[in-house]
């Protein structure tokens, strides 16, 4: 059964509008390119131990799932959009990690109450458009006193102003989806899963990409491998001119994030939090 059965006509088109988005381009690659680290940093911010039932939520190609595997967890990773997982299960194999791949829904995880002892997310369930029913499936899939961790972009960070700056290109959410840098924000994520967590942290760390010659080069790496921007660009396929608008956006931001001397090195925000559930 498809994770996107059961839902109403409007919200079948928006996960396929999903799920077509970040098949388009190369996120695993994206993910080994520029923010390879991100997931075992996770990992050891969340203290998974040998033996843990892990859940890597809006997992990609795992790059939480495979260190946490590595680290001992019992590890399942989740996503609507399978077609990374080829690529996930081939890394998996050459780190000597066994993951277990599930096609799976955010806001409709196919798993029962308390299944897990650690849930972990990294910039993967902020883009689930619901926010308050991907939270409310992070805390039921999870044990009592479990831990529940996320990495999200910031909206002040680079990739939040990305994001925004590309907002004017592409078609409005519909109603009721929320940005996804709002998972970036400390106030949303309290709100979020209030009292049902306890010993929330937060902090905003920095992640330094430098593998870009250029804002050309940024842009261009972006446009073809990284699904949202791949996307916006092909809704302009006919209109050349906004496209150009966009490159000149896109070069801008890269330009005006830069602290490199030669070549671009610039630095990507982004919170992470992580929390007990109640009741252990």
């Amino acid at each position: 059964m498809s994770t996107i059965d059961g839902l109403g006509v409007e919200g079948q088109a928006l996960k396929t509008r999903h799920r077509a988005m970040w098949a388009l381009g190369d996120y695993p690659q994206v993910a080994l390119d520029v923010i390879p680290d991100l997931g075992a940093g996770l990992v050891d911010a969340a203290g998974v131990r040998p033996g843990d039932r892990v859940l890597d939520v809006a997992a990609g190609s795992g790059n939480v799932a495979i260190p946490a595997a590595l680290a001992g967890g019992r590890v399942v990773a989740c996503d609507l959009t399978p077609e990374m997982f080829d690529a996930g299960a081939k890394q998996a194999a050459q780190r000597g990690a066994e993951v277990d791949w599930r096609e799976g829904d955010a806001e409709a995880l196919p798993f029962a109450d308390g299944e897990f002892d650690v849930v972990l997310s990294c910039v993967g369930v902020m883009f689930a458009p619901h926010h308050q029913a991907a939270a409310d499936e992070l805390v039921r899939v999870c044990r009592a006193g479990g831990t529940i961790g996320l990495i999200s972009w910031t909206p002040e960070g680079f990739v939040g102003q990305m994001l925004a700056a590309m907002r004017p290109f592409v078609a409005p959410p519909p109603s009721g989806a929320q940005p996804p840098t709002m998972w970036g924000d400390e106030g949303h994520i309290r709100s979020l899963f209030g009292s049902r967590v306890t010993a929330l942290t937060t902090s905003r760390q920095m992640v330094t990409v430098d593998r870009f010659g250029s804002p050309a080069e940024f842009r261009e790496y972006f446009k073809a491998y990284y699904g949202p921007t791949a996307a916006a660009y092909r809704g302009l396929a006919d209109s050349p001119g906004r496209a150009a608008e966009l490159d000149a956006a896109l070069d801008g931001l890269a330009r005006a994030g830069n602290r490199g001397a030669a070549g671009l090195t610039m630095d990507w925000e982004y919170l992470v939090v992580i929390a007990t559930t109640q009741g252990g």
